[in-house]
């Protein structure tokens, strides 16, 4: 039975997106079966995230209002054949996919499938909450500013249902965080959240996004690119160590 991880944010601007398809990305190249859902509807970019902007044509609105499967949804990675992406559509149509019909489609995709990691939109509206619905876990990526370390808290707070509740803290420079004399400790105690990991600014990352490739495909030892796959490590119940930002 695989597992439903939400990947969430108080804000735009963290990094989830990217956090998500890195982290999807070191599953797949360590063997599991892995389905990305894209949950954020109009304002979808994990498809250039994951390098399949040109794959997709079937949505998850389509999979859980029953307009076609689940299989015939979920595009393959050509050079990851076992991570898979269903995307959201490019705008709202019908009437909006239920908790109940959400619910569903996760029990299949527990099924099919070792990880489904969900990227809910920013913020705490009616995609987050779909999101949340039926996930096992989440995860609360953020920055180190203050407004950001706000935000997670707010996210925190509607989330205390889940007994698993994880932080990361993105997009990290070493300078910043001294100039601001502040810490990841800081972050930890702000948020009320034991940390994931850390992932430092990487410029390897835009460049990968604007050649349409994955991250770990295109620079597979860049800082972010090692500090998903330790993060994909602890999500299975191992250990690595924490990165150093440098």
């Amino acid at each position: 039975m695989g597992e439903c991880i939400a990947v969430v944010s108080g804000k735009g601007g963290t990094g989830k997106t990217s956090f998500a398809a890195g982290v999807g990305s070191a599953l797949a190249l360590g063997g599991k079966r892995v389905l990305c859902v894209d949950c954020d509807i109009s304002l979808r970019n994990l498809d250039l995230a994951l390098g399949l902007s040109d794959r997709t044509l079937m949505d998850f609105t389509d999979v859980a209002q029953g307009r076609c499967s689940l299989e015939s949804a979920a595009v393959s990675h050509s050079q990851m054949r076992s991570l898979f992406l269903l995307t959201a559509p490019v705008r709202r149509r019908g009437r909006p996919v239920t908790e109940e019909q959400m619910t569903a489609l996760l029990a299949q995709a527990r099924e099919e499938y070792d990880f489904c990691l969900l990227d809910a939109p920013a913020g705490l509206g009616e995609g987050f909450l779909l999101a949340t619905a039926a996930a096992d876990r989440c995860v609360v990526v953020t920055t180190s500013d203050a407004s950001s370390l706000r935000d997670a808290q707010h996210t925190v707070m509607e989330l205390n249902r889940f007994s698993q509740l994880h932080l990361v803290v993105n997009r990290v420079r070493k300078k910043l965080l001294r100039n601001m004399h502040a810490t990841i400790d800081d972050a930890m105690d702000k948020a009320g959240l034991p940390l994931l990991g850390v992932v430092p600014e990487d410029d390897a990352l835009p460049l990968a996004l604007n050649r349409g490739t994955p991250l770990l495909l295109a620079d597979g030892y860049s800082p972010a690119a090692m500090a998903y796959r330790n993060i994909a490590t602890r999500l299975q119940g191992g250990k690595a160590p924490l990165m150093r930002i440098k």
